[in-house]
């Protein structure tokens, strides 16, 4: 094990227990200002994401882009594969996916030029520490290769943290949407 897989396991652990504070204090409509931004980008093509354990949910403000146009969700191919978006409606039947994440029954694949990104921290700069299997900057990676991407870290304001241990593989986030700010990079 390398010092960097340390020091991203223990940044990984504070986060998850910072997360989940305030996951138990949450208050409703915490999507709102997601809501907000993602007007601002009716029509394109987007990815969100099923909240699992402590994530805070995006469900709503996907609901509302979905009125516009394309959303999707991340859909698990295999492990050091990129993910694949198939097309989610807020009526659509859903089944169990990799790791817990409700998934679309029928997959309709495409790629979408927003996604928005689950993540355990972020910081100030548009970095983000995820759960360690490199699917978003993968995914990211990928798509921004064809076209321009826009990566839009949702959290709670408590996930910020400060020096997070990251790699030049990491992909940054272009900006960060919280309960109560937006952060662009």
């Amino acid at each position: 094990m390398t010092d960097l897989t340390e020091i991203k396991a223990a940044a990984r652990k504070a986060a998850f227990a910072r997360r989940k504070v305030a996951f138990d204090t949450r208050v409703p409509g915490a999507a709102g200002r997601l809501s907000e931004v993602l007007a601002g980008y009716r029509g394109v093509p987007l990815s969100g994401y099923m909240p699992i354990r402590t994530e805070i949910d995006p469900v709503s403000a996907m609901a509302e882009a979905a009125a516009y146009g394309l959303v999707g969700v991340p859909v698990i191919q295999a492990a050091g594969k990129p993910l694949k978006f198939s097309r989610w409606t807020p009526e659509g039947p859903l089944k169990d996916g990799p790791f817990g994440a409700k998934v679309p029954e029928v997959d309709d694949y495409f790629d979408p030029e927003i996604l928005i990104v689950p993540l355990v921290a972020f910081d100030a700069n548009g970095g983000r520490l995820g759960y360690g299997g490199g699917f978003y900057d993968r995914t990211l990676e990928g798509l921004r290769g064809k076209r321009a991407t826009m990566a839009i870290g949702f959290a709670f304001d408590a996930q910020e943290a400060q020096d997070l241990p990251l790699e030049p593989t990491d992909q940054p986030l272009d900006m960060v949407v919280t309960e109560s700010r937006v952060l662009t990079f």
